[in-house]
């Protein structure tokens, strides 16, 4: 092993993007926690409501500084490696918290979803699986340099797809969720322990670099 490897175990954050109780996505974030582990990748199963925050509003941020619920959000993601959302769609899109969420902590610096990689998974009860809202959330994601894995799972009829122990009744189903979890985690790997990407460095309000700014991103 590299002498510049990544020291300990994989660690990840899994949350479902959803206020309500008995969400789907709630129990899809779940099930792929649930996976992570079985890999003996650490996986840190948040709940949306462990990161309550106002609505964005830059003068409460001059007056008042960052919520707390967005600094729980960057602590958590300092500490891992990767993260994935579990994300509902509402109206073709992302939920307005989670878009909310993402605005306030991309003001904290350094800027946290930088070079992170992340892993979009969504579970609705329409035909398509909440796959339109994925698209939208990559596009934040994205910008801010998040390393948004290029597979995505949608579970469609979700009301009708999970059995009394979590698990998703549609095996083949299962078996895909699986197969992207660890395909995923592969890739995770293979980047943090021996850095197989090309880092690139991207402008943002505290970041410093030695080059003049010529653009948003550069490889």
């Amino acid at each position: 092993m590299r002498a510049d490897a990544h020291p300990g175990p994989l660690r990840v954050l899994v949350f479902g993007a959803a206020l309500r109780a008995e969400s789907t996505n709630a129990r899809l974030a779940s099930l792929v926690a649930r996976m992570i582990a079985d890999t003996g990748v650490t996986a840190d199963l948040a709940a949306m409501r462990d990161f309550d925050m106002p609505p964005y509003d830059g003068d409460a941020e001059a007056s008042e500084g960052l919520p707390e619920g967005a600094l729980a959000l960057r602590d958590r993601l300092e500490h891992c490696d990767a993260f994935v959302i579990s994300s509902p769609e509402y109206n073709a899109s992302m939920p307005g918290v989670l878009k909310n969420m993402i605005d306030w902590v991309s003001r904290v610096q350094p800027q946290p979803f930088k070079t992170k990689h992340a892993l979009l998974v969504s579970a609705s009860p329409s035909m398509v699986g909440g796959n339109r809202g994925l698209w939208a959330l990559r596009v934040p994601l994205e910008h801010l340099g998040t390393r948004v894995y290029p597979d995505m799972f949608s579970l469609a009829k979700a009301h009708q797809g999970f059995t009394e122990d979590g698990m998703l009744t549609d095996s083949g189903l299962q078996e895909r969720l699986a197969e992207t979890v660890a395909a995923f985690l592969r890739l995770v790997e293979a980047d943090v322990r021996y850095v197989c990407l090309q880092r690139r460095w991207y402008e943002f309000r505290g970041d410093r670099t030695e080059a003049p700014v010529t653009q948003r991103a550069e490889d």
